[in-house]
């Protein structure tokens, strides 16, 4: 999602500077080129040799050591920079970007950039909290750079409070939804878009339950790029273990009814629903309060079934301003079977995919699809990854939308 792009990693002194190198390698396997620039404090805390044997560039550490008598180095490496990432954004460094001070080899640098800049704080909970931190981070946003809110974890300090610095992967994400919104038009902005993402769960007992392999990859991507084309994202998962998308709030449920009240909360003031949860056709009709014991005989367990609800035709048949997007995994007759399921359901487009085939479906990073309109046009994706697939389907549902 990053390739060619020159990325510039900012680099200041706080503990969270030991996982800069891995910072810098997600960057890479993203495509970026990447180049480093650290604080003297942040070299008490990793060498600047790891960085420039990972990112195969050299690391500046000094304002005055001016290797390249061609250029003047602080300011060509600004300029390079398409985004620049400050991580872990100190205090200082914040203290100094927003009131313009420069007096080392980051806060010179970045005063001389003029791209996107995105900025990673991470401190001490007290250091965070105090008046002039959250007026310096107030001016940064008011100056339209991006501050990546600190998560709440474990501090170097050995206690639990906000501070931390954020995951790798919402940082990356962050970077590459400012780079791919460069080229979107906002055209879900201002509106509500509902996604659900993930498999049902249906419980047998406290401890057993019925499900499918459904991972939620393709939901969460839907979910991600409907916020990168501007949407107000309400994402529900039956997956806690995910990382939640940049911007998107989330709400977990478990079983069918559970996903069916969720929707339905939400769904009258949705301008786009995407169902692409896989939904348990059935649920256990007497489930068990405690834990199913073996009998002892060898008698076999039976476990009566009844239907769940079909929460994309219950949608369709109450359906009013809404564009209405389903999901059809099938294992044969693909086109036959989702353009039946669109009429069924009183959907406005079907997602249908082949999961039979490897590289397609469940449990996989990638997705091949089948884009199928109500007026029978039909759209072939080939295999891609899952994001690239979620951008592609919103591509084509929106710019079908403003046509019409």
């Amino acid at each position: 999602m990053l390739t060619d792009q020159n990325v510039g990693l900012f680099i200041t002194g706080g503990i969270a500077s030991y996982k800069m190198a891995e910072l810098a390698r997600l960057l890479i396997k993203q495509g970026a080129n990447v180049r480093v620039v650290m604080s003297r404090s942040a070299t008490e805390f990793i060498t600047p040799m790891t960085l420039q044997i990972l990112t195969k560039n050299e690391v500046l550490t000094d304002t005055f050591e001016e290797r390249h008598p061609e250029f003047v180095q602080h300011v060509e490496m600004a300029q390079w920079a398409d985004i620049a990432i400050v991580a872990p954004a100190t205090a200082n460094v914040i203290g100094k970007i927003a009131n313009g001070i420069a007096d080392e080899i980051v806060s010179t640098t970045l005063l001389a950039h003029d791209k996107p800049l995105i900025i990673a704080p991470a401190m001490n909970d007290r250091m965070l909290s105090n008046p002039a931190t959250k007026r310096n981070l107030a001016l940064l946003e008011e100056d339209g750079h991006t501050i990546i809110e600190p998560d709440t974890g474990f501090l170097a300090e050995g206690y639990e409070a906000r501070g931390r610095l954020p995951e790798l992967t919402r940082i990356v994400d962050v970077v590459i939804k400012r780079h791919v919104q460069k080229g979107l038009r906002q055209l879900l902005h201002g509106k509500k878009v509902v996604v659900t993402a993930g498999g049902t769960v249906e419980r047998i007992d406290p401890v057993r339950y019925i499900s499918n392999d459904s991972s939620g990859k393709m939901g969460y991507a839907l979910a991600r790029a409907a916020e990168w084309y501007g949407g107000d994202v309400h994402l529900i998962s039956t997956k806690k273990s995910m990382v939640a998308p940049e911007g998107v709030t989330v709400e977990y449920v478990e079983s069918a009814r559970e996903m069916q009240e969720a929707v339905e909360r939400q769904y009258d003031d949705a301008q786009f629903v995407v169902m692409a949860a896989a939904v348990s056709d059935y649920r256990v009709k007497n489930k068990a309060d405690q834990k199913i014991k073996k009998s002892g005989d060898s008698s076999d367990l039976v476990i009566d079934l009844e239907e769940n609800p079909d929460i994309l035709a219950g949608l369709g048949a109450k359906k009013k301003h809404q564009t209405l997007i389903g999901f059809a995994a099938e294992t044969e007759n693909l086109i036959e079977n989702a353009m039946s399921k669109i009429k069924r359901k009183n959907a406005d487009w079907i997602i249908a995919n082949d999961v039979s085939k490897d590289g397609s479906g469940f449990n996989v990073d990638t997705n091949e699809v089948t884009i199928i309109s109500s007026d029978k046009s039909v759209y072939q994706l080939p295999e891609m990854t899952k994001l690239d697939a979620a951008l592609s389907i919103w591509q084509t549902v929106l710019e079908a939308e403003d046509r019409s």
